[in-house]
């Protein structure tokens, strides 16, 4: 076999992104694809073990496995920002914790996760009081809206479908996801409603619920999109749904 004469260049993209996914989560890489569609990102996914049912234990046990997920993102890849995709999993192991364990495996500018992301957003917004929707049952959600009172957003509603069993959030509809957040978003002292959880399907309801409610709507996957995409010096492009997609991140 003869060789041949050949040149290197450079990544892929001028915008390089990194996303850690639950194994048990079908939805947010769909999202994070649709939502950074342009040539010029280039989205490298990894997973991180979790258990088929998400209770403290099991995000418990995330936390050993993260650095081994961080680094199986490409070695050579510099990235702009990786998201660590679970909003439960940050509440209880912290997003600083987080940003350390996945900083320390992975050569990245920033860190961040749908937590953070949210607390930015709903900041950037303007809301000071939030209603939450999740799939979890009260030990998982309790320490998501400690993290939000902490940040100096008051969480006044909360509103659960008790499930367990990761592979059926990723099957609740998104119909169901909206009927529950005008049943909590439209109380008279919520300024903003959160659709939390990075396996729900929201996408496609942001822009609904905002024009019947009259207030914002941020989704886990949506808020993770937006602050991953400001980190990296990325404008949302026109397609990306709700108010926060208008709005600029600041400090």
């Amino acid at each position: 076999m003869s060789s041949f004469p050949y040149r290197l260049t450079g990544q892929i993209g001028t915008h390089t992104l990194g996303l850690i996914v639950l194994q048990v989560d079908e939805t947010v890489e769909q999202d994070m694809r649709r939502l950074f569609a342009s040539s010029e990102v280039a989205l490298y996914v990894t997973r991180v073990s979790s258990g088929d049912e998400l209770n403290p234990d099991t995000i418990a046990a995330m936390e050993t496995f993260l650095p081994t997920a961080a680094g199986l993102l490409p070695p050579a890849a510099r990235f702009d920002a990786i998201g660590y995709a679970c909003t439960s999993g940050t509440a209880q192991i912290g997003a600083d914790s987080v940003a350390k364990l996945i900083s320390g495996h992975a050569t990245t500018k920033a860190v961040t996760d749908p937590l953070t992301a949210a607390i930015n957003a709903f900041r950037a917004l303007s809301v000071r009081r939030l209603a939450i929707v999740s799939p979890y049952t009260p030990p998982v959600a309790a320490p998501i809206c400690r993290a939000f009172e902490a940040a100096g957003i008051e969480v006044v509603e909360t509103l659960s479908f008790g499930e367990e069993v990761e592979a059926r959030v990723a099957r609740i509809d998104p119909a169901s996801i909206r009927d529950a957040a005008l049943h909590i978003g439209q109380k008279e002292h919520v300024d903003g409603v959160f659709l939390s959880c990075t396996n729900l399907r929201t996408l496609d309801i942001i822009d609904d619920l905002e024009a019947e409610l009259g207030r914002p709507v941020v989704s886990s996957n949506q808020a993770l999109a937006w602050h991953m995409g400001r980190l990296s010096g990325l404008k949302p492009g026109p397609a990306f749904p709700g108010k926060l997609g208008k709005t600029v991140l600041s400090y």
